[in-house]
């Protein structure tokens, strides 16, 4: 099963950083915008697979997203500065299945116990 998550990709003068606005935690880097792409795919692909091996749920994917671009005086926006937001397809991890636990049956040992 595969799912469209948005993804919003930044310039930020060297580079470009990369993260998905639905999955908290998940971001990456590259050198160019198509090492970008790759990067967080698998990076996105890793997460949902840990998240799923935790226990925890799978996040649905957005309609919309709202990048802010006001600026801002404590971290301005470098020269060229841009962003990209687009849908980024990826295979989801199968569904945990919890398997129940075999039991082990302790074997006792018995002993006959005489009166004295």
């Amino acid at each position: 099963m595969t799912r469209q998550y948005p993804v919003i990709y930044e310039w930020a003068g060297k580079n470009f950083s990369g993260y998905v606005p639905d999955v908290p935690g998940c971001i990456a880097t590259g050198k160019t915008l198509e090492i970008m792409r790759s990067t967080l795919k698998g990076a996105l692909e890793s997460h949902l697979e840990w998240m799923n091996a935790e226990g925890n749920p799978i996040p649905d994917a957005s309609d919309e997203v709202t990048v802010d671009m006001e600026p801002d005086a404590e971290y301005p926006h470098p020269r060229g500065y841009y962003v990209i937001v687009e849908r980024l397809s990826v295979t989801l991890p199968k569904a945990k299945t919890t398997k129940p636990k075999p039991t082990k049956i302790a074997a006792t040992k018995r002993r006959t116990l005489q009166a004295a």
